[in-house]
């Protein structure tokens, strides 16, 4: 009886959604600001998955500090829910000076997912191409319109 009951358990667990972004919300940390909205952190994670399929996403925090300082330009997206926040709470100000375009999404779980990690990962940066054109032009135009902390 029990071999029974393990496909249906499987089954509901597959069945149920992932925790919501009101939920997400909950869990962000002190400095998760300017934060995504739901609608663009969804274009930010359609645009991060079309990036990953042609290689142009950094992953990580070192990654991403390393091609800052190089001056690579694109747009940083910052996972809310890190902890401790001193792994990546340089990476903001890094981009302020070098005036690249930064957003908080609330799920490093979901941003590591939609980069194709089975890993959550705390900071991508998302690297212009011509074949996501659009979608980055339109995620770009939201994510500068954010307004910056004080």
């Amino acid at each position: 009886m029990a071999r029974e009951k393990q496909p249906e358990a499987v089954a509901e667990a597959e069945a149920t959604p992932e925790r919501s972004y009101r939920e997400q919300l909950c869990n962000l940390n002190g400095i998760a600001q300017p934060l995504a909205s739901r609608k663009l952190t969804r274009k930010l994670y359609k645009c991060i998955k079309k990036a990953a399929k042609h290689k142009q996403i950094r992953r990580g925090v070192k990654e991403v500090q390393k091609f800052i300082n190089k001056g690579e330009k694109g747009i940083t997206v910052l996972a809310g829910d890190t902890l401790p926040i001193d792994v990546y709470c340089h990476i903001p100000i890094m981009c302020e000076e070098r005036s690249l375009p930064y957003a908080y999404v609330p799920s490093k779980a979901d941003l590591g997912a939609a980069a194709g990690s089975k890993r959550p990962t705390c900071v991508i940066l998302l690297k212009p191409h011509e074949e996501y054109e659009e979608a980055y032009g339109e995620c770009l135009q939201e994510v500068e319109a954010l307004p910056l902390p004080l």
